[in-house]
C-alpha cells in the first residue's frame, strides 16, 4: 500500500501538469522519474559551492528525451534550489551536474570515464543493463512494459549521496563488489 501511494505520487506531479490525456511514453515517464528522484536524495555539502546553486540535470551525450526533460523540471524547485538542465559532451562538463542521465548509447563512455567524475555528489543515472555493475547509482530498466529501476547502494555511498529509505522501497537494490 505504501509503495503504491509513493509511486502514486512520484508520477502525480507530472501526470497533473500533462492532464491533456495524452499516453506517456518511456521517456515522459524517465523524465518524470528523474525529477522526482531529485526529492528523495540528499546530496553532501560539498556538491553545491553556495547555498543558491541549482541542481543541474544533465544528460551525457545524445539526449533521448527531445524537450521532455526541460519541461517536466522547467520552474520547479526543490528545498530551495531551482532546477536545470544542461546538455553535456564530455567529463568535464559532466562534473558541474548534480543529476547525470546516462543514455545507453554512452554506457561504454561512461564506463571508460566515471573514474574521472569528481568523487562526490554526482546522481548518475542509465539505462543500459551494466550500468549499476559499471559504477551508476541508478538503473531504468523496463519490465512488462513498465520503467522500473534499480539502485546500487555502494556506489550511492561513494557518491556520498544519501538516499531516502522511501525511495530504496521501491528500487531493486543491487550490490557490487566495486566500492567495497
Amino acid at each position: 500500500m505504501a509503495n503504491r501511494f509513493i509511486t502514486v505520487m512520484f508520477l502525480g506531479g507530472w501526470l497533473a501538469a500533462n492532464a491533456c490525456g495524452q499516453a506517456m511514453d518511456e521517456y515522459q515517464v524517465k523524465a518524470a522519474f528523474l525529477f522526482n528522484f531529485a526529492k528523495f536524495i540528499e546530496w553532501p555539502s560539498g556538491a553545491f559551492q553556495t547555498a543558491k546553486d541549482p541542481v543541474t540535470v544533465c544528460v551525457l551525450g545524445h539526449n533521448p528525451f527531445g524537450n521532455g526533460l526541460e519541461e517536466v523540471i522547467r520552474g520547479k524547485s526543490i528545498d530551495g534550489r531551482s532546477l536545470v538542465y544542461r546538455q553535456v559532451y564530455d567529463v568535464e562538463s559532466a562534473n558541474s551536474c548534480q543529476i547525470l542521465f546516462v543514455a545507453s548509447s554512452e554506457c561504454k563512455r561512461f564506463r571508460a570515464v566515471r573514474g574521472t567524475l569528481k568523487p562526490l555528489g554526482i546522481l548518475s543515472v542509465g539505462e543500459a543493463e551494466e550500468f549499476v555493475a559499471d559504477g551508476g547509482v541508478i538503473n531504468f530498466k523496463l519490465e512488462d512494459g513498465r520503467v522500473r529501476f534499480e539502485i546500487n547502494v555502494e556506489a550511492a555511498e561513494h557518491q556520498q549521496l544519501h538516499i531516502s529509505s522511501k525511495l530504496l522501497s521501491l528500487a531493486q537494490i543491487v550490490k557490487t563488489e566495486k566500492f567495497r
